[in-house]
């Protein structure tokens, strides 16, 4: 090629480049706009879900662990409480800057890896999924979860394209030690940096590469404090992960809707047609594997081997939806490089268009929805009861609180699910410390973890029962631990198709107090 033609070429495509690149931005800016405003008129219909409530309840006491979960979201939920109070928008509008920062580094990603343009069409993708809008409006660990796995990913890319650069592995380091502290998912990651290295010829070189093993113990060593206080707790965090892999024999019809339940939720969340492309792409490219470049094997081996595990996994137990999110990321960047022509089976230009399309008129219908369901009669359908009603809760609640006759030396307790008291604690005015009753007697939630009412011996003891659990009535468990108990009345909150109801006790100076695990002495 004359060198003047190379010249051109070459600014053509610096030329393409700044103007995906600059497409991206004004897109990632207008997203960001329409969004933060979707949220607050979403913050202004629906208060937080029960584990938004009990996370940011997390947050007022912040450790090295929590009963579920790796500490970072009780942090976050900390520095949100200590900036914005207990506010809606706070809690979400944190969601939202997590996950416009995982769409940033997704573009920078994919450029690196690819070019602009396909880094633009990598976005598009995932910004026209229901999952998407859902990271944005439901601050979960999910959220900082997938910022740190993609730019994990990019990190990483940039280590092995450069092996010997210290600072790009320290970062990487950093990056994947952070992770281990937001999700248990973030252990995977180290897994497959050393696939990727054991099975690229190109990048073989790795696993004698001494800072690669140095990123890995030093992320590792993020989890020396985790595993402290996991120590302090008889594991209890282990425990409760354990459960999430326990089955129960099935008949054969219920084995088979519980199996196809997989695939189904998989294509709502990212829409139907996103989804089997996505499926299609990762098989495609493992069958094409002794043809497919450096970066496709990479995203290969990143997405594919995981996604194929929930598969079979499908097959004994639930997989809840958002196990295999981040394997999608480098998914959905094969998907995109297909549909520029950069793989080496077709453009697919008929994919790509009933894709856009498909994705398109989900993401329309579900922000019409919204915003229909909560402005008509739909709003009071039981399933959303557990996103309404909890800010009138807690103001009827906070009235009870402030005519008790000792209410420096009155704490709150509740009865039932771990909700009730992180929307006790969330949705009250006093935003109080709240406790709750576990009658098995073994921890089921952070509430049995923290110090129990045994520290409150000789105070009063505002006390809601979730209507319909007693009667009425406080079972003798509670009351024979007071000098007495009276009941003072009922929270009653209508919501549309059903109503939340509380039965409202004052129990007067608790004499004792059954710690969880241990032996009652009065």
């Amino acid at each position: 090629m004359p060198r003047h033609s190379a010249a051109r070429l070459t600014r053509l495509m610096i030329s393409d480049s700044d103007l995906w690149t600059r497409r991206f931005w004004t897109l990632l800016a207008c997203v960001f706009v329409f969004r933060a405003a979707f949220m607050l008129f979403f913050c202004a219909q629906a208060d937080l879900a029960g584990d938004e409530a009990y996370y940011w309840d997390w947050g007022r006491q912040p450790d090295w662990g929590y009963y579920s979960k790796p500490p970072l979201i009780g942090w976050l939920m900390g520095l949100v409480g200590w900036l914005t109070g207990a506010s809606d928008w706070g809690v979400r509008g944190l969601s939202l800057l997590l996950g416009t920062g995982t769409l940033a580094a997704l573009f920078v990603l994919t450029r690196s890896l690819y070019d602009a343009r396909t880094g633009f069409l990598a976005a598009a993708l995932i910004l026209l999924t229901p999952a998407s809008a859902g990271l944005n409006l439901f601050l979960t660990i999910d959220a900082p979860l997938l910022l740190l796995w993609t730019t994990a990913l990019l990190v990483f890319w940039f280590a092995a394209q450069k092996p010997s650069c210290w600072t790009r592995w320290i970062v990487l380091a950093l990056i994947i030690g952070i992770g281990t502290l937001s999700k248990q998912m973030m252990l995977v990651f180290p897994l497959l940096m050393v696939l990727f290295a054991a099975v690229s010829r190109e990048d073989r070189g790795l696993l004698k590469n001494p800072r690669l093993w140095i990123a890995i113990a030093i992320g590792a060593l993020f989890l020396t404090p985790v595993l402290w206080w996991n120590q302090q707790h008889q594991w209890i965090t282990l425990e409760h992960t354990k459960h999430h892999f326990d089955t129960k024999q099935l008949g054969v019809g219920k084995w088979i809707v519980r199996t196809l339940e997989w695939p189904g939720v998989q294509a709502l969340v990212y829409s139907p047609v996103t989804w089997a492309a996505l499926i299609s792409v990762v098989w495609l490219g493992l069958t094409h594997w002794k043809t497919m470049a450096r970066r496709e094997r990479y995203l290969l081996v990143t997405s594919a081997p995981a996604l194929l595990i929930f598969t079979l996994l499908a097959l004994r137990q639930r997989i809840n939806p958002n196990w295999p999110a981040v394997f999608y990321v480098p998914a959905f960047i094969l998907v995109a490089a297909w549909f520029s022509g950069h793989l080496p089976f077709g453009k697919a230009e008929a994919w790509k268009k009933w894709t856009l399309r498909v994705a398109a008129v989900f993401a329309v219908i579900l922000h019409i929805a919204i915003p229909v369901t909560f402005l008509t009669s739909l709003k009071g359908h039981k399933k959303l009861a557990e996103l309404q009603g909890w800010r009138e809760t807690g103001r009827q609640a906070g009235a009870f609180l402030e005519k008790v006759p000792r209410p420096a030396e009155t704490f709150v307790l509740t009865l039932g699910h771990r909700y009730n008291a992180a929307q006790m604690a969330f949705n009250m005015p006093q935003n109080p410390r709240t406790y709750r009753w576990e009658p098995s007697g073994v921890p089921m939630s952070q509430y049995e973890v923290w110090p129990g009412p045994e520290e409150r011996l000789g105070d009063d003891a505002l006390i809601f029962s979730e209507g319909g659990n007693f009667v009425g009535q406080l079972p003798a468990a509670v009351t024979d631990c007071f000098e007495k108990t009276e009941r003072l009345g009922r929270v009653e909150v209508p919501l549309g198709q059903t109503q939340r109801l509380f039965d409202v006790f004052l129990g007067h100076r608790l004499k004792s107090w059954k710690t969880i695990g241990q032996t009652h002495q009065p």
